[in-house]
């Protein structure tokens, strides 16, 4: 048995190292490597993680083998060992495979859509190491490496979104990413220090097993006032959170990220980084559980993101900026899943999210490259007929976000509002109305983007129409392995991660909060759950998001511009985006600035300059002229100084 477990630790370590390896082959070597040596070394190293952790790690998880220990400790800091450690069970084999495939799945697509540019063997670089990060922060079992895998992955998207750095808007994208995500990561930082000084070690099975003990104990930020110790370091760890999976109000960097490459933005949206925050809350579910307070922060503000982001996605022209609004929403619904303790649930939608909305951004890069790099959906139309496999597969994964049965979305969705309606947890209330109100603007905002992309008459120009043509197999085969998931993986992974008690003790829900099993009491199959469905609210306004994209779009596609004079007001608010880009750039931005202007003309120029170095130049040179007045030349001065000088001595002495 020894012998075993020595064994799966290095199978552990050789899944994000196979990653790595590649990555660094691919980075350092990738002159000498070639395009196709890059692409197959890290192709291979990606390849093999997805291999191991979905045909050895997950089955042996599921025969009831857990591991939790150091694999590695690289220093001893006071009391705190700084290691390497890995915990594997449900949750992270659940992520370890979902990142992997959906990663395999972009390295492949990424062979055909990088194939003309300059950097083919440094962004096969990039994506691999970006995969490695992603899998070291799931794999983690303390603080300090989920940290190392946090601050990881948000490098890698930091070079990833300014890929192509000669423009000027990739460059401003990848700086608003990297400082966001610092306000967030200020936060998680602060969180993570709460745990130490509360618990005294960094270890994630000893936090929680503490974690009971210190539920009421309270703490004094300002004079007077005191704050429960638990709920403000949860709330420090979801304003982390809040930075990585892109909540309001710290989700203004994502839409911008689409500056990047489509593969990025892929890889991005729908497997890592965005869903680093919902995992690291499920994760956190023993201490989130200990505090009201902060569940209902996690689930209000995710409702607030769900509903409002998916009213910007509705005004948008881009094709992928769509689908980036799309995610925020998503996103959004899984944080509000996690609020009402159905942290199965969350991490449920979290996995269906991940298969379709990976394949609807690859569907969107396939579009992109028919199109000549054109992405203004309005200069598209009629793609159908020229391209039917990404026509075909952009319909599965719509129909899977607009959550229509038996797509995956219908089951993970219907769950999170299902979860909401159960929940007795202050703000539920207004959390199930806006999930139920995103429901019917997330299926119209889905089918306006196929209809305006696949339907009606061409709008491009007559060079691009004359060389439409389907994307290569590089590009359609991975749509094609995206789309069978987004069918199938709802009803067939729902009752065993929902209802099965798959995550055991990965997961820890308090009966006083437990809404999934509510839910599981009435739960007789997935047949019944189907039907049920068809006949429940949110199916019926999906149907009619559905039915208003076709007659705005289809239909009477002279609608949507009188629409939008009409609400002229509105329609300005949503393509400003509620105008927080102005705000954060005129108070924080603009503020910043200011604080820089007083500090250089009051600080810099004023007491520094003017005070502390030409004041005393020009002191110096005052008792300079002065002073110089007594080298007169004159013997009888010189005389006369000695004698008040003697009688000044002679005076100190007889005085003491």
């Amino acid at each position: 048995m020894p012998d075993l477990n020595i064994n799966f630790e290095m199978l552990y370590l050789a899944i994000p190292l196979s990653c790595l390896v590649g990555a660094l082959l691919a980075g350092l070597l990738g002159r000498a490597l070639g395009r196709v040596g890059a692409h197959t070394v890290t192709i291979l190293g990606v390849a093999v993680a997805f291999g191991l952790s979905a045909f050895v790690v997950l089955p042996d998880v599921l025969a009831g083998n857990t591991f939790n220990g150091p694999v590695y400790v690289w220093a001893v800091s006071g009391n705190i060992p700084l290691e390497v450690g890995f915990l594997i069970d449900p949750l992270t084999a659940l992520m370890m495979v979902v990142v992997t495939f959906v990663s395999l799945m972009v390295h492949i697509y990424t062979i055909g859509y990088m194939h003309d540019d300059p950097g083919y063997q440094r962004f096969f670089s990039y994506i691999a190491l970006f995969t490695f990060a992603m899998l070291m922060l799931v794999m983690s079992n303390n603080f300090l490496q989920l940290f190392f895998g946090w601050e990881a992955v948000g490098l890698m998207s930091y070079l990833l979104i300014g890929f192509w750095y000669t423009r000027e808007s990739a460059i401003y994208a990848q700086l608003k990413a990297f400082l966001v995500n610092r306000v967030g990561d200020l936060g998680f930082l602060l969180g993570i220090a709460a745990v130490y000084m509360t618990y005294g070690t960094l270890d994630y099975g000893a936090v929680f097993a503490i974690a009971p003990q210190m539920a009421s104990k309270t703490i004094q930020i300002l004079p007077g006032v005191e704050w429960n110790l638990l709920t403000l370091t949860c709330i420090l760890l979801f304003i982390g959170a809040m930075g990585k999976s892109a909540q309001v109000p710290l989700h203004v960097w994502l839409p911008d990220s689409m500056e990047g490459p489509t593969p990025i933005s892929a890889l991005i949206h729908a497997a890592t980084m965005v869903t680093a925050g919902v995992f690291m809350v499920a994760r956190m579910s023993p201490l989130y559980e200990l505090s009201q307070t902060a569940l209902s922060v996690v689930l209000v503000i995710g409702a607030i993101t769900a509903i409002s982001m998916a009213f910007v996605g509705v005004v948008q022209n881009d094709i992928k900026r769509v689908v980036a609004y799309s995610t925020l929403s998503q996103l959004g619904y899984m944080m509000v899943a996690l609020g009402a303790s159905a942290y199965s649930v969350g991490i449920f939608h979290l996995m269906t999210h991940a298969f379709f909305k990976a394949l609807l951004f690859l569907a969107a890069g396939s579009v992109i490259i028919a199109m000549h790099h054109e992405q203004d959906m309005r200069k598209m139309g009629g793609l159908r007929k020229y391209m039917p496999i990404t026509f075909i597969t952009a319909w599965f994964g719509s129909l899977a976000l607009a959550g229509i049965p038996p797509f995956a979305g219908f089951f993970s969705k219907d769950l999170i509002i299902e979860a909401v309606h159960h929940s007795q947890l202050p703000g539920s209330g207004f959390a199930y109305v806006a999930v139920l109100m995103g429901v019917f603007v997330t299926a119209f905002y889905s089918f306006r983007l196929l209809f305006m992309t696949f339907y009606g008459k061409p709008r491009m120009d007559e060079h691009t129409l004359k060389h439409l043509r389907e994307s290569p197999w590089v590009v359609t085969l991975p749509l094609v392995l995206l789309a069978i998931p987004s069918l199938v993986i709802g009803f067939l992974t729902m009752e065993p991660l929902v209802f099965g008690g798959y995550f055991g003790g990965a997961i820890k829900v308090l009966p006083i909060h437990d809404a999934v099993h509510d839910i599981g009491q009435h739960y007789e199959g997935i047949a019944p759950f189907i039907a049920h469905g068809l006949q429940s609210a949110p199916f019926v306004l999906a149907v009619a998001g559905f039915g208003l994209a076709w007659l705005l779009y289809i239909r009477a596609p002279f609608l949507p511009d009188q629409i939008r004079a009409r609400f002229q007001a509105i329609y300005t608010l949503l393509v400003n985006k509620y105008f927080v880009d102005e705000f954060n750039q005129f108070i924080f931005a603009g503020g910043a600035r200011a604080i820089g202007r007083v500090l250089w003309k009051v600080g810099d120029v004023k007491l520094i300059d003017g005070l502390a170095v030409n004041g005393t130049a020009r002191v110096i040179g005052w008792v300079a002229s002065v002073i110089r007045h007594i080298q007169s030349g004159y013997v009888y001065h010189y005389a006369f100084a000695m004698i008040v000088g003697l009688f000044l001595f002679i005076t100190f002495f007889l005085h003491r």
